[in-house]
C-alpha cells in the first residue's frame, strides 16, 4: 500500500468514527482546493524547512471557525507530517475511496460558473446513465473553462467546454 492509499484509508476511518463522512469530504475538498489555488500558502505548507509547529499554526489560523475540528486536525496532521505538498492528492484519494466504499463514482466537474442544484442533479442523472453507477459530483469553478463544463470520471474526460467546441469547429472549417 502506498502512502496516499494509507492516508486515504486513515481519513475514511476517522470520518466514519466521527459519523460524518460527507461533511468531512466536502470540507477537505474545499480546503485542498483553496490551498492548491494559493501558491504562497501551498509553498509554505509544503516547505519542510518551515517548522511543523509553524505550519500547524497556519492551518489552525486558516481553518478556525471555517471547518470542523476534525478537518482542522486532519489537515494539521498531514501538513505536520511533511505531506503538505500532497494534501490535494491525499484528499482526492480519500474522496475516491469513500465514494467507492459506498458504491459510487466521483465525477469532477469544472465549469466557468457555479452550477445550480438543478443542473447538478441533471448532470448526475446523465452521468449515472452513461456509467451505470451512482455518481458523486465534485464541482470546481474554473474561469479558464470559458463556457460549458469538463467532467472527469476516473480516466475518462468528457469535454463539453466552449473552448473545445470552437476548436472542433475550426478544424471542421
Amino acid at each position: 500500500m502506498d502512502a496516499l492509499a494509507g492516508y486515504a484509508e486513515g481519513l475514511l476511518a476517522i470520518a466514519r468514527a466521527e459519523g460524518d463522512v460527507d461533511t468531512t469530504k466536502s470540507q477537505l475538498a474545499d480546503v485542498a482546493r483553496a490551498i492548491s489555488g494559493n501558491e504562497e500558502l501551498r509553498s509554505t505548507l509544503s516547505n519542510n524547512l518551515v517548522p511543523a509547529a509553524v505550519r500547524g499554526q497556519i492551518v489552525d489560523d486558516l481553518l478556525a471557525g471555517k471547518s470542523t475540528d476534525v478537518v482542522r486536525a486532519i489537515v494539521g496532521m498531514i501538513v505536520g507530517a511533511g505531506r503538505g505538498g500532497q494534501l490535494n492528492d491525499i484528499v482526492q484519494s480519500f474522496i475516491g475511496l469513500a465514494a467507492s466504499a459506498s458504491g459510487r463514482k466521483v465525477a469532477t466537474v469544472r465549469s466557468a460558473v457555479a452550477l445550480t442544484d438543478a443542473q447538478q442533479e441533471q448532470l448526475a442523472v446523465a452521468l449515472k446513465q452513461k456509467t451505470g453507477a451512482d455518481v458523486e459530483l465534485q464541482v470546481v469553478v474554473d474561469p479558464s473553462v470559458i463556457g460549458g463544463a469538463v467532467t472527469t470520471i476516473g480516466d475518462t474526460v468528457i469535454d463539453g467546454s466552449l473552448r473545445t467546441r470552437l476548436a472542433q469547429m475550426r478544424e471542421a472549417l
